[in-house]
Order: structure tokens, then sequence, then C-alpha cells
């Protein structure tokens, strides 16, 4: 008989034999409150966990390219960066700015009468501190002021589904995903849809960009050289067989239930859909597929094992497992037909090639 995909005991039937050296198809679990266990145990993407330097503001140094400003002060007109008074009502300069300067290629700057100093790595406080040191003696009662005011080697690179991809500064106080985020204009695309890659050195990490509102420790710091990848990326289930809706069903970033998917599809529908045959079908890690079955651990070969769940809606107690068994983008939903379905299908099939050859005999009969 024609029909849209196979019965409940069809996918059973065909589930990868248990007794083959290895895993050459998918398993078949049902789920049950392990299963809801182990899949809550599953390791997820993390900010705050994969970067661990990020929970304190970076420690932002200068560095070859940064511009910065110098101001000297002396203690008394008649120095080297202060002028005598000119009469008894015209005081002397006792300061001097020096033009802004960028950090030269081999992180010096230039003083005048101190020379060209090393100033790549250290704080501004630390300059000014090197400043008067190599003015004493030649400047009356020197002081410095050292101010960055543009800085290129403390940046944090943000680009794709911004309003303005930049080279965002990062402030001595320390700046947060999300205040580069707000820095670049903010995200393009609807909350729900949009996923923030972070990249340090090797390292990346992708999160919901919910996750982090809902979560103020995945707010992590930046540090300079990162760069943060806005992307939008819209999280979809498939759904077919005996449910109201045959499609695409797109679903929030944050997650939704089995028991959510299924609403939205339109629920099962009561002449065609089998309770007890409700499946869902995903590629699972392997270390997440041994432990659904442990003891198939040894048939598993693979990176990823194909795994379809199965869920018997016509015990209670599986509306609840279906509303703590959370959803992942690709996921497909299949409701096989209930086997009266198909028996109705074959009634139907003989009834259209009979009711001709019945209908004939009877005119036949009143003819005659």
């Amino acid at each position: 008989m024609p029909s849209a995909g196979p019965t409940a005991t069809e996918i059973v039937q065909n589930e990868a034999p248990a007794s083959a050296p290895t895993l050459t198809g998918y398993m078949v679990v049902d789920i049950d409150g392990h299963v809801i266990s182990v899949l809550s145990r599953r390791p997820k993407s993390s900010l705050f966990s994969m970067f661990k330097t990020g929970k304190k503001p970076p420690d932002v140094r200068l560095g070859v390219g940064d511009s910065i400003s110098v101001t000297i002060w002396e203690a008394s007109a008649g120095g080297l960066f202060s002028t005598a008074s000119v009469d008894k009502t015209t005081p002397g300069s006792r300061t001097a700015t020096l033009p802004v300067q960028e950090i030269a290629q081999d992180g010096t700057i230039q003083i005048p009468y101190a020379g060209r100093l090393k100033v790549a790595g250290l704080r501004p406080a630390q300059v000014e501190a090197l400043i008067v040191k190599d003015l004493q003696g030649k400047a009356i009662e020197p002081q410095a002021v050292v101010t960055l005011a543009k800085t290129r080697s403390s940046t944090v690179t943000i680009t794709g589904e911004v309003t303005n991809g930049m080279l965002a500064p990062v402030s001595v106080v320390g700046d947060r995903v999300l205040d580069v985020i707000a820095t670049a204009g903010g995200i393009k695309a609807p909350a729900y849809e949009t996923f923030v890659s972070l990249t340090r050195g090797e390292t990346t990490a992708t999160i919901a960009f919910n996750a982090i509102l809902a979560d103020a420790r995945e707010n992590v710091y930046v540090r300079p050289g990162d760069v943060l990848t806005v992307i939008k990326q819209p999280q979809r289930f498939t759904v077919f067989g005996g449910t109201g809706r045959n499609e695409l069903v797109p679903f929030d970033a944050a997650g939704i239930t089995l028991e959510e998917a299924l609403a939205r599809a339109g629920g099962l529908q009561d002449l065609r859909a089998d309770a007890n045959g409700v499946f869902l079908l995903r590629f699972e890690p392997a270390a997440i597929a041994a432990q659904l079955e442990p003891s198939r651990k040894n048939q598993i070969a693979t990176p990823v094992v194909p795994i379809v769940y199965r869920l018997a809606l016509r015990d209670a107690n599986s509306y609840f497992l279906a509303r703590s068994f959370q959803m992942r983008d690709k996921d497909i939903i299949y409701v096989a037909n209930a086997p009266m379905t198909e028996v109705q299908k074959a009634l139907s099939v003989i009834g259209s090639v009979t009711a001709p050859v019945v209908s004939g005999a009877a005119v036949y009969s009143i003819a005659k």
C-alpha cells in the first residue's frame, strides 16, 4: 500500500543488529528517565567555561601602533619645558604638551632631552615614571602625564551580523562581549536566531545570543586580539508523517522541548497517527550513544551515531518525558501511521475495485 513512510514495526525491525561486530545502521532508543538524564549532561558550548581568563578584565598595555599624548610639567618657570616670566604680570608657562606620536615598530617614542624610550608593553603610569626618571637632573622637578589617544594594539575584531563591523578598542577598565557588540551598533538579526562566536588564539566557542542575555557569566571579558563573529543561524526541525503539518518548523535559539515541537506541528492526527510510533531522528556523538546503550558500546566505531528515539504517547508518563526532552537544530520528527490506517487503505482499494462490479451486477439484475 502507498505510504508516507515506514510503520513503527518496520522502523524497529530495521534497527542495526546487536549481534554485529560494528554498528552499521541506526539505534532505536526508548525515551525514558535514563535518556533524559544522559542528554541533560551533554556538554554545552560555554564562553564562561571555555575562556577561563575571560572572568577578569584584561591588563591592557601600550603596544606598537598606539598613539599617545605626553604632557610634561616643571616646578618653576625657566626650565626645559617652561618659559620664564616676561614681566611681573605675565607668568611663564610651566608645561609642554608634546605632539601626539605613534609608538614605532621597535616599541619606542621620542621624548626631548630623554631620547627614545621603550614603552611597548608598559602601562601609561609606568611610562610616566620612566619619563620622569630620564628627565631628572635635566628638567626642574619634572612630572609627566601620558594618555592613550588611539589604540591599535588593544583591539577586538567584530564582524558578521552587526550594524558596523569594526576594530573595537579595549578599554583599560575592560569590555565584555555585549559591550563590544553594542559598540558595533548591535545585532541585525532577531536575537532568537543569533549566535555569537568568540575566537581567541586557536580556541573558538559559539553560543546563542539569548544564552548570554540569560546568564551574566557568559558575558565574559574580551581580550586584545579576540575575534567576535555574530552569526544568523535559524534553528529548525522537520516533521513528517501523521501530524497536522508536514513541514520545516522554526524555533528559537534558546530551544524548545519535544512536547512543544509536536504542538507546533499540529499534534497527532486522530484518524491516522500511531500514538506509540512517535520517533525523533538525530545524530549523537559516540560518547552520548555509548551512555544511552552501554551494551552496544563496543559496536560504536564512528564519531557520530544515528539515533532513533521512540516515544509512546499512549502512556501518560511520556508527556512528562516529552516536556523534558530538548529539541536540537535539524532534528527530524516522524509519526508513523497506525496499523488500522493501512487496513483502511487496503479496504478502500478493494472497495474501489469491487464497487463497479457490484454496481454492474445490480444493473444487470434490474434489466433482466
